[in-house]
């Protein structure tokens, strides 16, 4: 999906309170921000922080004729790879010799967080203009988004004043507080990008390296012989598929996408087979996890939501009888 749009003055609104239309002022920010990591080339490093646990990580986008190339590296601990060439992402794990391939059409990363339409944001988020700050040595203007109910976490985003790239992105929770945070330390903006900088430094055609393609072996458009019985309001199923538990064969795992733009839940079932599992809950960093067991299946809802909208989705789950 591709989207494009010229916000090129927003004169004294930039640097002092916003009076008037607040949202449509905000609005407008969000689709320069949505277009900024798009459609500019850039390269920095970047922290991502949640708990006590922080990455830093280096990113190189550059935009061409033959459309987006990026690669992330991630700086710390075990060295990770993602390179991406429009809407095809390789992960590379050196530590294992693997490389995972995959199809993305909207794949998500930090400074390219907001989705291609932002203008039904506003349905579920108060959306609002904030401060003037320094972030990286670039002048930013904050963007607030409130959810307007419980189903799902705030926003605060900092975007680069002339550019309207994100500088910076908090995650809060119903009490405000931070969940997680990315923020680029060191930026560069419209530079010209190498394309060298961009190929990954492992060498995974060497027959040491295991290549697992994971495409989806069947696309679902509807629930793929389950029930939704519970709705949640903004969130709509994105993408359904089918995929092998491993290339050697495996059981096969259904996988769905619920997105309101911003925040994603994924849902994984699986055969229980013999095994037995118990109704679960936990957090991996700004992540909750659900897990529950039903019709002999074991259900997986994950996202950087509220646990609650995760048990609701999961417990209105059920194996459409034949």
């Amino acid at each position: 999906m591709r989207r494009a749009l010229a916000l090129l003055a927003f004169g004294g609104a930039l640097a002092a309170p916003a009076y008037g239309d607040q949202h449509g002022d905000a609005l407008a920010w969000l689709h320069k921000m949505a277009s900024a990591a798009q459609k500019l080339n850039y390269t920095g490093t970047f922290t991502y922080q949640s708990g006590g646990n922080s990455e830093t990580s280096r990113i190189t986008h550059l935009v061409d004729a033959a459309g987006e190339q990026e690669k992330l590296e991630v700086l710390d601990g075990s060295p990770r790879e993602v390179v991406r060439s429009n809407d095809e992402v390789k992960c590379f794990l050196p530590d294992d010799k693997l490389v995972i391939v995959e199809k993305r059409g909207r794949y998500k990363a930090f400074p390219a967080l907001l989705p291609a339409s932002v203008s039904s944001l506003g349905e579920y988020y108060l959306i609002r203009v904030g401060d003037v700050s320094r972030v990286a040595g670039f002048d930013s203007q904050l963007i607030l988004l409130e959810p307007k109910d419980a189903l799902r976490y705030g926003r605060h985003l900092w975007a680069e004043i002339n550019s309207g790239l994100i500088l910076k992105a908090r995650t809060v929770n119903e009490r405000n507080e931070t969940i997680e945070q990315f923020a680029f330390t060191q930026l560069q903006i419209n530079v010209p990008i190498n394309k060298e900088a961009l190929k990954p430094r492992f060498g995974a055609e060497s027959t040491a390296w295991r290549i697992h393609n994971a495409q989806a072996s069947q696309s679902l458009s509807a629930g793929g012989g389950w029930l939704f019985k519970a709705q949640l309001p903004g969130f709509r199923k994105s993408a359904g598929m089918k995929r092998q538990a491993s290339q050697g064969g495996g059981t096969e795992t259904t996988h769905f996408i619920f997105t309101d733009g911003l925040s994603s839940i994924s849902l994984f079932i699986e055969p229980l087979a013999d095994r037995k599992a118990e109704q679960a809950t936990y957090s991996v960093g700004a992540i909750n996890v659900y897990k529950r067991a039903t019709d002999n299946h074991l259900l997986t809802v994950l996202g950087e939501v509220p646990m609650a909208t995760l048990m609701r989705l999961g417990d209105g789950m059920e194996l459409r009888k034949k």
